[in-house]
């Protein structure tokens, strides 16, 4: 039932002892991380397939963003406390939020600049600089408003809704997990799809389109309901009066820097000429906490990779869970899912039993665990990595090519590589794998089918991948040199797909929606691209005959020859040659990285705001807040710093380096936690309201006796 409470002269709509304002800020915030982790979720994505960058420009550009999203906070709280207030700035950056969704999904409209229709953009600078812009405008909107809409939401309540206060932080974080999720789940679906005016693309302007729909939406729900919120009008920063505090304290140590001056017990002393006791003591406070977060941007320098390293991971494995099929992007919502599920269990079941067995585990060293855990996650996904890369293909170096034989005949071939003179056996209607060499050594290939002799000139090769067919035909050897192209594995999980002509007249191939052409006898198609984990319809014309065979299931990652050796009425007989193997390591071998890693996210975030909350003065939990968010931008800035100087070729060796960094960081704050003194904010604020009320009554004493007179009157 709806009810009005009074507040300051005027109605406020109440809904089951809440003010019914909140419902539109839990709204809000709903739509806006839908929009926020939706678009975040392929973002590294975007930057490797439709920009065209590399893994290791990809993460750069991605955590140069997310950090700046988390720097921008600190610039929404000083516009809202000192300027326009929560309401204003939220409004105000939330449009500018929205306009960056928008040029994003226009970013990433392919056909905006495919003149010749060919599939690629031709203008990729455009879509570069709009990419950059929108996500400009994102992290002004989405740091910027990130202080403000939880606390605008808190000043919603009257001093005695404490219990309502209470509930409403839970829901509202709820909402931003409920909002991440989903919106991790549906975005790289909606990703996958493939649109398109010219050219059937997979569709990065829906992913980022629904994500800019929903931040629209997100606005007009807050502005809705705009006539029944409590407005506080702005009263200053106190993050502006503590960095004040401490830039006078530390300009008055300078100028009393000789040794004629005494020295004062804390050098924030050296600011009481300008500033209250009160003032200086909560600063120390919060400095003697902000020192301990030094360490801290190394978890998140880890944490924050698995939107970007982990995902271009799992773009080299099989996502083929049976009944669906799971996009690279797509394993992120392992994390949030992992965190509903162990924050309860963390606290209700682990804690309590760590008490039970006497372990004193403190909020420091519960941090200090966390920190330990996520060094192991970047362990296993080490050791994960390096099963990758045992089933990922060797490709040839400059100076160097890769050849392979398919023999379509019906008897052995006995094939030399010359001038070298190696020599190998083929089998008939088998093929060789990928046969190595020195581009210059390679000069030719000697085919004999018994006595009948046969040679494949190939001294303008270059450094690639190439396939040569051979048979022992009615009329002589019959053998053909095709280059293969190939430079690196296909991407996004995609399979090429090409057809070897081994019947006697030409043939017309189709395959799903893709036309191959004619094909002579024994020649060699060129590769087109297939999604993976699925069948298609082929239709094979030979002369009269037709034939629609159904192809085998596709991997992810794969490259095939399929060699038409039979099409005559009903029998079909189709020989399948892996090129390049699919990916073999499943995704699920992700889930135990991203288990130990959420394990960590577990005891050190949540302990950590707890812990920093606790120790920090009632007024200043801003302050802490803003430098809980610095720790975030600075781990992605060490990504950036690390990956770029590090400049190791194996990726592997990477994790394993960032885990033996946190691992040394991880020391170096069990060291600062174990002499950490744990101090109560509230003792130390009563200590100063006592001290100040001793001081009042020293200043005028025959007040305070007329009062302790009428006192005892009553």
């Amino acid at each position: 039932m709806a009810a009005k409470s009074k507040s300051k002269g005027r109605s406020v709509p109440n809904c089951f002892g809440y003010p019914l304002s909140i419902f539109f800020i839990v709204i809000n915030e709903f739509c806006e991380r839908f929009s926020y982790y939706g678009m975040r979720a392929v973002l590294v994505l975007y930057f490797k397939y439709f920009l065209r960058w590399d893994d290791n420009f990809s993460t750069a550009i991605y955590h140069t963003f997310v950090a700046l999203c988390y720097l921008t906070p600190i610039l929404g709280a000083l516009i809202a406390d000192s300027w326009l207030g929560k309401f204003k700035t939220i409004v105000s950056l939330s449009i500018v939020y929205t306009i960056g969704q928008a040029v994003m999904a226009v970013s990433s409209i392919n056909d905006m600049t495919d003149q010749n229709r060919d599939g690629n953009p031709d203008n990729i600078a455009v879509h570069i600089a709009l990419s950059m812009t929108g996500l400009i405008l994102i992290a002004l909107g989405t740091g910027g408003i990130k202080p403000c809409v939880s606390a605008f939401g808190g000043d919603q309540f009257e001093e005695h809704q404490e219990k309502q206060r209470s509930r409403f932080f839970s829901i509202f974080y709820l909402s931003i997990n409920a909002g991440s999720l989903i919106s991790t789940i549906i975005t790289p679906i909606l990703r996958a799809q493939e649109c398109g005016i010219h050219s059937r693309q997979q569709c990065y302007p829906l992913a980022f389109g629904v994500p800019a729909a929903l931040m629209a939406v997100s606005l007009v729900v807050f502005i809705a309901g705009s006539g029944m919120y409590k407005k506080v009008q702005p009263q200053g920063n106190i993050m502006v009066r503590v960095c004040k505090c401490i830039g006078f304290a530390i300009k008055n140590r300078f100028r009393h820097r000789s040794k004629e001056y005494p020295k004062r017990e804390h050098w924030l002393d050296w600011a009481s000429e300008k500033y209250d006791k009160r003032l200086i003591a909560q600063t120390k406070m919060v400095l003697k906490v902000l020192f301990l977060y030094i360490p801290l941007p190394m978890f998140w320098a880890l944490f924050d990779q698995q939107g970007s390293r982990w995902t271009l991971q799992a773009t080299t494995m099989d996502g083929d869970f049976g009944a669906m099929q799971i996009q690279p992007d797509q394993m992120q919502t392992v994390n949030p899912i992992l965190i509903i599920i162990m924050v309860p269990v963390v606290d209700a079941v682990i804690y309590p039993l760590i008490q039970k067995c006497k372990i004193n585990f403190t909020p420091l060293r519960r941090i200090t665990v966390g920190m330990f855990l996520a060094g192991l996650a970047f362990v296993a996904a080490a050791l994960l990595q390096v099963q990758i890369d045992k089933t990922l293909p060797v490709f040839p170096a400059a100076g160097q090519a890769q050849i392979k034989i398919i023999n379509l005949g019906d008897s052995n071939a006995n094939v030399t590589f010359l001038p070298n003179l190696q020599n190998v056996t083929v089998l008939p209607m088998e093929s060789t794998g990928y046969r190595m060499f020195e581009s210059s050594q390679l000069k030719s290939v000697m085919v004999n089918f018994g006595s009948e002799s046969r040679s494949e000139n190939i001294d303008s090769i270059s450094s690639n991948t190439h396939t040569v067919t051979i048979k022992n035909a009615a009329a002589g050897i019959v053998s053909s040199l095709r280059s293969d192209n190939f430079t690196s594995k296909p991407e996004e999980g995609k399979n090429l797909v090409r057809f070897v002509n081994n019947l006697p007249q030409t043939v017309n191939i189709t395959m799903g929606d893709t036309t191959f052409g004619i094909l002579e006898e024994t020649s060699i198609s060129n590769y087109s691209p297939f999604s993976g984990g699925r069948t298609y319809d082929i239709v094979i014309t030979a002369g009269s005959t037709n034939c629609k065979p159904t192809s085998e299931k596709l991997g992810y990652g794969g490259a095939y020859t399929i060699v038409i050796n039979e099409c005559s009425g009903d029998v079909t007989q189709l020989r399948y040659i892996e090129d390049i193997q699919p990916n073999t390591v499943h995704m699920a071998w992700q889930i135990p990285q991203y288990f130990i890693l959420t394990c960590g996210e577990v005891v050190f975030s949540v302990t950590g705001l707890e812990f920093s909350y606790s120790q920090a003065p009632s007024n200043m939990k801003s302050v802490l807040q803003a430098g809980w968010l610095l720790t975030v931008a600075v781990g992605n800035i060490i990504v950036l710093i690390v990956a770029g100087a590090s400049k190791l070729s194996e990726q592997w060796a990477e994790y394993v380096l960032f885990a033996a960094l946190l691992f040394a960081v991880c020391i170096i704050f069990a060291v600062m936690a174990y002499f950490y003194t744990y101090t109560d904010p509230n003792e130390v604020e009563a200590q100063l309201d006592e001290e100040e009320k001793k001081k009042q009554i020293k200043q005028d004493p025959d007040s305070h006796g007329k009062e302790s007179e009428a006192v005892s009157q009553m």
